[in-house]
């Protein structure tokens, strides 16, 4: 089993990397591989809608986003972690992800694939944060994992998430339900299929 983390803050030992970190030791002693991209110190524009990547498969920008689709591809799930700016992820990671996605919308299906987002914050916004990162999670039927509270860590520095211990039992805790979710998931695709999609159906309201 392997799971990709994508560290999306700028500060590549910061608060994220520590809550990171966190997950990956704990996935690491339940026998998980650990692939990390850290993409907020990399020049990442955001999508312009020119539809390059339905018809050749790649983002017309060929940066760290094409460089990560193949791990993608090979990951059984995807951590993605962030800052929290001004009550939101962080906007470089926000265009990584909306690249990745689409552009990858074709060529990797992400069905049961298991999704977290884990955030990080001083003091408030991380919600806010989360919900955004997991929509990208429930649009490409990749199951959201969950733990005993929300997925964030608190701190100005990655020693103050030290600090925060009952942040880093959430992340623990989200770590172990991570493994118990890809391995029911592996079980299940020995039995059967993964569900079926349909297609085709794209409904819209302009008047004739």
């Amino acid at each position: 089993m392997k799971v990709l983390t994508i560290n999306g803050s700028p500060n590549i030992h910061g608060c994220t990397n520590r809550a990171l970190m966190e997950i990956e030791n704990t996935l690491k002693t339940q026998g998980i591989e650990i692939d990390r991209v850290n993409i907020g110190n990399k020049n990442i524009r955001g999508c312009i809608g020119c539809r390059f990547c339905v018809e050749h498969g790649k983002c017309v920008f060929n940066d760290i986003v094409n460089e990560t689709a193949p791990k993608l591809a090979d990951a059984n799930g995807l951590i993605i972690g962030s800052p929290v700016y001004f009550a939101g992820a962080n906007g470089q990671l926000l265009s990584f992800l909306d690249r990745l996605f689409y552009s990858t919308m074709r060529t990797i299906d992400k069905t049961m694939k298991v999704g977290a987002a884990v955030l990080s914050s001083r003091r408030a916004g991380s919600t806010s944060a989360f919900d955004e990162i997991n929509k990208y999670f429930t649009v490409t039927s990749m199951p959201i994992v969950s733990s005993t509270y929300w997925n964030e860590v608190h701190g100005y520095t990655a020693q103050d998430v030290e600090a925060d211990v009952e942040g880093l039992q959430t992340i623990r805790n989200l770590a172990r339900n991570m493994v118990f979710l890809l391995n029911a998931i592996d079980n299940q695709k020995a039995i059967t299929s993964i569900p079926q999609k349909e297609w085709g159906v794209f409904t819209n309201f302009r008047s004739k």
